[in-house]
């Protein structure tokens, strides 16, 4: 395993059946005006909302309510919750939601105090928060995006066609999340297998970099065939607890920045996929499935060994024939896995259209850390093979 690091991970997780019960424990560490954040309503539906609301209650907290979250949070719904938070002097922001949710919660965090414009700060230049953090708890309803363990924050700027991911530092981490596998129960079958993928794909994006043999690569191997195994059964009975905790147990550990360490990481999947969402504002983990295969088909020739590994190692390909021909089965056997969850496999089944690929290609940051650094013509035909 080559490389140095240093690895911190500040969240505290309550896990399981009855996780909720950590709510109350939490919140007794923070002031009391909590800023309560959530999506289209669903949690009001199934009764979270409710089971939330009385906690803060009964521990004296003053509730501001900021609901209607968007699944791809945009900059201008990022100024109305930051002027929220700003007006009411929030001392927590209580995510309760998936990962868009989350991911708002966390730019919120960070923007309520800045003086420059966030958007321009964050997602543009990059930089670092300067600026008083308020703490984000996030009690998560949905497995996929890792938020909940992480400083990922993906905002759109629908004006500018951009959706651009800031990975904050430890201190924009969620303080707590709670994870109870029951809450992810009403989801709709389209959603939990985007979610799936979008689980799935965070641990290629950093399994498909390096060469060294790397104690990381066994544990994504690992991941992934947990992920395929429960996602059948998930699929066959929505409500297997076994299935759906395995499955949002393995979305917290694909992205809470233990597998990228001592690997470059590609994230060149996402880097597509966002630029997608952000012409089509399409489900995240769709439109990474729709681009996928495109992807590692053309990069496959620059990582042959390591798609070879992934064939045999996680799809149980039989060891014949030549280093290329056994990876190429793999992707077959990932494609195969895909079509029978149900995933969007074609951007066009998204929303895109081929007077877009040219906005989208110049959308798509590049990455350096996989394979192949892609030039623009690459993006392109990437692009128009996954229409």
């Amino acid at each position: 395993m080559l490389g140095n690091f240093t690895y911190h991970n500040p969240t505290k997780l309550y896990f399981g059946k009855d996780a909720l019960e950590g709510l109350g424990e939490e919140l007794l560490k923070y002031g009391k005006n909590v800023q309560l954040i959530y999506g289209g309503g669903s949690i009001k539906e199934n009764g979270i909302y409710q089971e939330v609301l009385e906690i803060l209650l009964a521990c004296g907290k003053n509730v501001i309510e900021d609901g209607g979250v968007m699944p791809n949070p945009t900059s201008e719904r990022l100024k109305q919750g930051a002027a929220l938070a700003r007006k009411h002097k929030g001392d927590l922001l209580l995510a309760v939601g998936g990962g868009s949710v989350c991911d708002y919660a966390k730019a919120v965090s960070v923007s309520a105090y800045c003086d420059d414009d966030p958007w321009e700060k964050y997602y543009v230049r990059f930089e670092d928060p300067t600026c008083k953090i308020i703490p984000v708890g996030c009690v998560l309803t949905m497995a996929g995006t890792g938020s909940e363990m992480n400083g990922g924050s993906v905002i759109t700027n629908r004006e500018q066609k951009l959706k651009i991911g800031h990975v904050f530092g430890s201190d924009v981490m969620p303080k707590f999340s709670i994870l109870d596998p029951e809450f992810t129960y009403t989801l709709p079958e389209r959603q939990m297998v985007a979610g799936i993928y979008d689980i799935f794909n965070h641990i290629c994006e950093q399994y498909f970099s390096g060469e060294d043999d790397n104690v990381t690569d066994y544990l994504c191997e690992g991941l992934m065939k947990a992920v395929v195994s429960a996602s059948r059964k998930a699929k066959k009975d929505p409500r297997d607890y076994e299935a759906r905790s395995n499955i949002m147990w393995a979305a917290t550990w694909a992205l809470n920045t233990l597998l990228d360490k001592g690997k470059t990481t590609d994230w060149e999947v996402h880097m597509l996929g966002q630029a997608v969402g952000a012409y089509t504002d399409a489900t995240h983990g769709m439109t990474l499935a729709a681009v996928s295969l495109p992807y590692y088909r053309h990069i496959l020739p620059y990582g042959v060994k390591k798609f070879r590994r992934f064939a045999v190692e996680v799809w149980h390909v039989e060891e014949k024939g030549t280093d290329e021909e056994i990876a190429l089965k793999g992707l077959e056997a990932l494609e195969n896995w895909m079509k029978e969850l149900g995933l969007t496999m074609n951007i066009s089944d998204l929303g895109a259209t081929a007077d877009m690929i040219e906005g989208i290609a110049d959308a798509t940051r590049v990455m350096d850390g996989g394979y192949r650094v892609l030039s623009r013509d690459e993006i392109v035909k990437i692009l128009k093979e996954s229409l």
